[in-house]
This record gives structure tokens, sequence and C-alpha cells, in this order.
């Protein structure tokens, strides 16, 4: 639809998911298969979808979003940990067979960014604390991150936009942190 609209398709931004998170003997083959569709096999059918338009059109950006537990996955992280991780492999691997066709694929790994996904967790948290506001669950989780505070959904979108642009045109394979610095990897 991209391409019929406007011509030609520049750029693409794989990011879907949630942050499926449990001990590793509670997860089902079905939560697995789930998670692993909607973000590694999501990210690899998209993939497919463009790369054929970009490589005509002499090149392209891709951009996957994954996460921080990818590089260094908590306990009781899985499915969303694994799935990320291969994420991460896939955008290296990806950087390395389009490059000879300027087709740039990096990817972004989130770290707490204020979202509808994260306030799913102060609502669950709100369970036990009625008066709890979405501010001050905010501010508590921002003590934990070395800036002192969660990150906003444009200072993801920054980042991305930056990938996506010229000024990014010798920048492939990479992995960039958007954690505040909360990481356990560089």
């Amino acid at each position: 639809r991209v391409v019929d609209a406007h011509g030609r398709l520049d750029i693409l931004v794989n990011n879907a998911g949630s942050s499926a998170a449990s001990y590793f003997g509670d997860v089902s083959d079905e939560e697995w298969q789930y998670d692993l569709d909607l973000k590694l096999f999501g990210a690899i059918r998209c993939s497919r979808l463009a790369i054929p338009h970009m490589r005509r059109q002499g090149g392209g950006r891709i951009v996957n979003v994954t996460a921080v537990a990818g590089k260094a996955p908590p306990g009781s992280s899985v499915p969303t940990s694994v799935s990320r991780a291969a994420g991460i492999a896939l955008t290296k691997v990806m950087s390395k067979d389009y490059a000879p066709d300027q087709i740039l694929v990096n990817t972004v790994c989130i770290g707490l960014i204020k979202s509808g996904q994260i306030d799913k967790q102060w609502m669950k948290d709100r369970e036990n604390e009625p008066d709890l506001t979405r501010d001050e669950w905010y501010a508590r989780r921002g003590k934990t991150i070395p800036v002192g505070r969660v990150g906003e959904a444009e200072e993801a979108a920054n980042v991305i936009a930056f990938l996506a642009s010229e000024a990014a045109s010798y920048i492939t394979g990479s992995s960039i942190h958007i954690d505040g610095g909360s990481a356990a990897t560089i």
C-alpha cells in the first residue's frame, strides 16, 4: 500500500510486542509460539515484504525495536528476552546481507519508556495501592534508573528517526540502548 500510494518504501520500523515475562517452567508452548510469531517472525515477514522494494530503489532503512533484556536477560524474563535476543541477532545478519544493497539495518534496545504497555504494569500495581498515581509510579520506577527517570516515547522516537535518516548513512548492524543507562551491557 505504501508503494502504491507513495511510489517507494524508504523506512521500515519493526515494532511489535508485549512484555510477556515469566519463570521458564511456567511458559507453555503456545505462549512461546505467540511471542516468537509476534516479535521475531513479525519482523522477518515485514522485512521480506519491504526489502524487494528497497533493493529496486537503491536502498532503505530497517529499524528493529528490541529490548535491553535481549542482551542481559534477568531471571523470569521468558519468552520476551529470548525473542528480543533473536531480534538482535536477526538485525546483525540482515545488516551484513543487505549492506551491499544500501539497506541499513539496526536495532534499538528499549529500556523503561513511558507507554501504554508499561501503564498496564502501573494499573496492576494500583490493585494493591488504589491511590497510586501514574506520575508517582513512574517517579518510583525512575529511581532505579541511573539518569533518575523513566524515558519518554519521544526520546525513543528521536533515536529511531536518526537511524532512518541520512545522518546515519554509515551505521548498520548496530544496537543502541535507549534505557537511561540501566542496561548491564554496552
